[in-house]
């Protein structure tokens, strides 16, 4: 079973940061993507970052380089660093990895709990 678990959000005023983790783990053989996505309240969930095995990342066009998706040596942790936030970001944030269990398993996607993140103006 994989585990990924989210920290890091909060209350923040409009211009401020905040910096989200997300931890996997558990029985992973080898992870092919992770990612964040966020869904504000009556909206679809959608793509913020994601970061593929081979290091290549992807962000949404919406973010105007405010948020920097990263991870640790071991590709087990994505950090998202949000920067300049604004009160449109406030959703509940989501991680997302693809990954397999075992050798003979196909790929599959496993998502967190998700964080709230609320900004005020």
């Amino acid at each position: 079973q994989v585990q990924l678990v989210e920290s890091g959000g909060g209350l923040v005023q409009a211009g401020g940061s905040l910096r989200l983790s997300c931890a996997a783990s558990g029985r992973i053989f080898s992870i092919n993507a992770m990612g964040w996505y966020r869904q504000a309240p009556g909206k679809q969930r959608d793509l913020v970052a994601t970061i593929i095995s081979d290091g290549r990342i992807n962000y949404a066009d919406s973010l105007e380089g405010r948020f920097t998706i990263s991870r640790n040596n071991a590709k087990t942790t994505v950090y998202l660093q949000m920067n300049n936030l604004k009160p449109e970001d406030t959703a509940v944030y989501y991680c997302k990895g693809t990954m397999r269990t075992t050798y003979y398993n196909p790929s599959l996607d496993y998502w967190g709990q998700g964080t709230q993140v609320t900004v005020s103006s």
